[in-house]
């Protein structure tokens, strides 16, 4: 196991203590250290409240005050401390209607989504277990603290969180925190979609994606988040992790007439043109036969989307979409083709716009551009060489 991380965290929770306060290390990253895994993120929690902790650290940033948690920054790392806190009742199946601030572990911790996020360590690396949290790591099962119906009805994107865990860890559903999923499915209607996007982006890229895909359909779950809803996801196959963008791309060229709108998933204008992107590769890749159209079409896309995409044949082919043959269409191949390009984007052309209105003594319209795409093809082709006197004769000639 390594401690590294939690020994450079160690001075916030001596300096708590020292000043009568109790202090731990929860969640995630306890959890991780038990299974011996990589350790990113440190939450501490504590006794003392927002106003102590602010008046023990000499840096600090309110980034959730309301909520007990307040950002300490010590040695230009930033921890983010929350106080042990009991919540009311919740109204929205995401939030508590109101927090309250306890000075007791144990209050704190029950209120904590799975058993295996709620273990809490000393600064000796003493455990505090008190739901045998450790037992259900040991046994690889995903199960509620306390009763699943009131977990899930508190927070429904604990549902989703729990895929999630499903996907990345690879353990299994206890059988009362699966039916209670079920029973309240619907809820996760009411979250926010932002939410829910962050939670299925790292449930897509898990290990062990194959059995929590095959629970989000069990559950019926896509029926109720926005945009899936449209697609029949019963019929989708994955078995691999990939990421967010190429799986929403290959639900979409798979069901082509589905009317449904990235808008609706609020990802942000980046993700979208991914999203393009790898649709029209996976479109296009369909319809390599020749080593001409091979060029092109590495050319167009790069040598990285396309073998991106390449890692996933048996997806594609288990979904209906194409049956790539591996002697056109292989690693070898398309790195090859692409060290082999005359040019890798339109900037490397040896004439411009400029050049091509002088050249034709025309005014400028949407011809310019379809006039550049075929420079574009014939020196990919190898039709003429890149080199501005034998593309300005090429011009005089076709144009």
């Amino acid at each position: 196991m390594t401690n590294s991380l939690f020994e450079k965290a160690k001075p916030i929770l001596q300096t708590l203590q020292s000043n009568g306060f109790q202090a731990y290390f929860v969640g995630g990253s306890v959890r991780d250290y038990l299974m011996d895994k990589a350790i990113h993120d440190i939450d501490i929690t504590t006794s003392a409240t927002p106003d102590e902790i602010e008046s023990i650290f000499d840096k600090t940033i309110p980034i959730g005050r309301d909520h007990g948690t307040i950002n300490v920054v010590y040695q230009h790392d930033h921890y983010e401390v929350t106080t042990f806190r009991s919540e009311g009742e919740y109204d929205d199946h995401r939030r508590p209607n109101e927090v309250y601030f306890v000075r007791d572990l144990y209050e704190d911790v029950k209120r904590r989504d799975f058993t295996m996020n709620a273990i809490a360590m000393d600064t000796n690396y003493q455990i505090h277990d008190y739901f045998n949290g450790q037992k259900d790591i040991k046994h690889k099962i995903i199960r509620t603290v306390g009763q699943p119906n009131e977990r899930f009805n508190e927070d429904a994107l604990r549902i989703i969180r729990g895929l999630r865990f499903q996907s990345q860890l690879g353990f299994q559903l206890e059988s009362h925190t699966y039916n209670a999923m079920l029973s309240h499915i619907s809820d996760i209607k009411h979250l926010s979609i932002e939410r829910v996007v962050v939670e299925l982006e790292k449930l897509i890229a898990g290990n062990f994606v194959a059995d929590a895909f095959l629970t989000l359909k069990q559950l019926k779950a896509f029926e109720h988040i926005p945009f899936f809803a449209h697609y029949d996801l019963d019929s989708f196959f994955i078995d691999s992790p990939m990421t967010f963008s190429l799986f929403i791309a290959i639900l979409k060229v798979q069901q082509p007439n589905v009317d449904a709108k990235l808008t609706e998933l609020k990802i942000s204008n980046r993700d979208k043109k991914e999203v393009a992107t790898f649709e029209q590769l996976i479109i296009d890749i369909k319809h390599i036969r020749t080593k001409a159209q091979l060029k092109l079409f590495v050319y167009d896309y790069g040598k990285t989307d396309i073998l991106k995409v390449l890692a996933y044949t048996h997806i594609l082919a288990e979904n209906n979409i194409a049956q790539l043959s591996p002697l056109i269409l292989n690693n070898t191949i398309i790195t090859n083709t692409a060290n082999q390009l005359p040019i890798l984007n339109r900037g490397e052309m040896d004439i411009n716009g400029k050049d091509i209105l002088e050249i034709t003594n025309k005014k400028s319209g949407p011809w310019l551009k379809e006039t550049l795409r075929a420079i574009e093809c014939a020196i990919i082709a190898n039709e003429v060489h890149n080199i501005k006197p034998e593309l300005i004769k090429w011009v005089k000639t076709n144009v």
